[in-house]
């Protein structure tokens, strides 16, 4: 008997430490951890991070140097929302991984620029040069579409532009070569390092490496750009009470003012809610 009631009072005893524990793993409501590119989205971040403070929310900042892990993060439940990738971006990772994630709200848009050092205009681009492209595929509908703005390519009229690829390219009078090869995040470096190429950069990266997109790009994305950075979360947590109040403080005319201050030009504030 007595060895008895010792068992029943250990299995409480454990019971009660379980659920301490377990208690000490729930969510805080009021704390929100967002991943984010180190530049421009954890910038706006830490901007809005004291506004959200007077509102009871204590928000941290997880910055990413790569555009696949903030949406893996995000889906295993290591962070609760992110901040760093335009609409097709997250689409094509929904379709490529089946990951049940969706957004709350569009914030700005990056416009894309192709930038040189040796050449100077679009008239004076020689033939047969190289197009130096991000291998992130949501990107190359965009560049090409950019490229044929701009005349010097056509794309097949039967595809959807956001979807294009470089094997979608039915015209090309200068002969282009496109190298849809290369890290985002080193672009620059080619940039630097190619004279005489053509290199498409993602405008976080370029910011980060000291560009400004309006004076150093040989042409950019107008403001009609319909790739908008969102505020990307599970679907489950899309009515989280703590991360539409991020939202709502990163639409504000406070953050807003502080991106057209900081960034002159290159970050373009939008207020899209899904």
């Amino acid at each position: 008997m007595k060895k008895y009631i010792l068992s029943i009072l250990i299995l409480t005893a454990l019971g009660g430490l379980l659920t301490a524990c377990g208690g000490e793993e729930e969510k805080d409501d009021n704390k929100i951890t967002v991943g984010a590119s180190s530049v421009p989205h954890a910038e706006i971040l830490a901007e809005a991070k004291p506004i959200l403070e007077e509102e009871g929310i204590t928000l941290e900042i997880s910055e990413y140097q790569d555009y696949v892990l903030p949406n893996d993060d995000l889906a295993n439940g290591e962070i609760d929302a992110n901040y760093y990738q335009h609409i097709p971006f997250l689409e094509q990772t929904i379709d490529d991984t089946g990951y049940d994630l969706d957004y709350i709200a569009g914030i700005h848009i990056e416009p894309m620029g192709v930038y040189s050092k040796g050449i100077s205009s679009v008239e004076d681009i020689p033939e047969g040069t190289e197009v130096i492209m991000s291998n992130s595929v949501p990107d190359h509908g965009r560049i090409l579409t950019l490229f044929e703005e701009q005349g010097l390519i056509k794309i097949d009229e039967d595809v959807d532009k956001a979807r294009a690829t470089v094997d979608d390219i039915v015209e090309n009078p200068k002969n282009l070569t496109f190298s849809p090869e290369y890290e985002a995040a080193v672009l620059p470096e080619y940039y630097d390092r190619e004279e005489d190429a053509l290199v498409a950069i993602n405008t976080n990266y370029a910011i980060d490496a000291g560009l400004k997109p309006e004076e150093d790009g040989l042409f950019i994305e107008g403001d009609e750009s319909p790739y908008v950075n969102v505020l990307a979360v599970k679907k489950e947590d899309k009515d989280d009470e703590a991360l539409n109040k991020l939202a709502e403080v990163l639409q504000s005319e406070e953050i807003q003012a502080f991106m057209r201050a900081k960034y002159n030009g290159a970050i373009v504030p939008v207020k899209e809610k899904k």
